[in-house]
């Protein structure tokens, strides 16, 4: 794995950082092989029962600026870049894996988030933001459309109207009106961001987060299912998740007035 993306696991989460301040963490292929690698053995750990939650984060001032457009310049290659194979490789397996990850992953966007960098971080379950980030739709400014999974998310987040303004003026939004819009989940200070994702994390891993993992499943199929079909599914996961040691747990500690010890399954 490259120094471009570091991984620190604690008690029972774990914590990915973007590594290249020096670009404002902009994607470039050495760095998607490394985050994609991470992301494959946190889900092992996952699966395992080792690693309970995942904090996504940027090193320096910005999140992530998106795509290295240096490493797309069509005036450096011979003939246009393939960008329609860019998004196949690296950009849509980003998504699936943040996606389907079986765990809740939480993003901390402690800057700019731009470009794909800001599709990158509305994969992930729950957005906290320093007040001083900003969310910019770069990629009319370009000549492109949101990718990363953005043109999926924007209108399902903000609506047809909203969704379309951002993506096509490339205009930036700040944390707080992403908070405002529903775009996020909350807004942070900027001297208090890392230490409230870090604690929500903590808090998310302690949490029963089988219960968690399946809660995720159902709101991320409820967009495509009927009614009928969405029911049956509930049910189908409220069959697991009642014969899961957590939910014993939770009765209990419940009944007997003290604290849950969730172990995840």
């Amino acid at each position: 794995m490259s120094e471009e993306i570091l991984v620190q696991v604690h008690e029972n989460w774990a914590e990915i950082t973007l590594n290249r301040p020096d670009r404002l963490n902009a994607f470039n292929e050495t760095m998607h092989l490394s985050l994609h690698a991470a992301l494959d053995d946190i889900r092992a750990q996952v699966e395992a029962r080792e690693v309970r939650a995942l904090l996504f984060t940027g090193a320096g001032r910005g999140f992530c600026a998106g795509q290295d457009l240096g490493d797309r310049d069509p005036a450096k290659m011979e003939g246009a870049p393939d960008l329609g194979d860019t998004v196949r490789r690296f950009y849509a397996p980003l998504v699936r894996r943040l996606r389907d990850m079986p765990c809740p992953v939480v993003c901390a966007v402690n800057g700019v988030a731009a470009g794909a960098g800001a599709s990158v971080a509305l994969a992930c379950d729950m957005v906290l933001a320093a007040e001083s980030a900003k969310f910019i739709q770069s990629f009319a400014k370009v000549g492109l459309i949101p990718d990363t999974g953005g043109s999926w998310h924007l209108p399902r987040l903000l609506g047809e109207a909203r969704a379309k303004g951002l993506a096509m003026t490339g205009a930036p939004i700040s944390a707080a009106q992403a908070a405002d819009w529903g775009l996020i989940w909350q807004m942070l200070p900027d001297a208090e961001l890392m230490q409230g994702a870090r604690a929500l994390t903590a808090q998310l891993a302690a949490g029963p987060t089988l219960g968690l993992a399946s809660t995720k499943q159902a709101i991320h199929a409820a967009a495509q299912n009927s009614l009928d079909a969405h029911l049956e599914l509930e049910a189908d996961l409220m069959k697991v998740c009642g014969e899961s040691a957590d939910y014993a747990e939770g009765v209990a500690a419940f009944l007997q007035k003290r604290p849950a010890a969730f172990q995840g399954r």
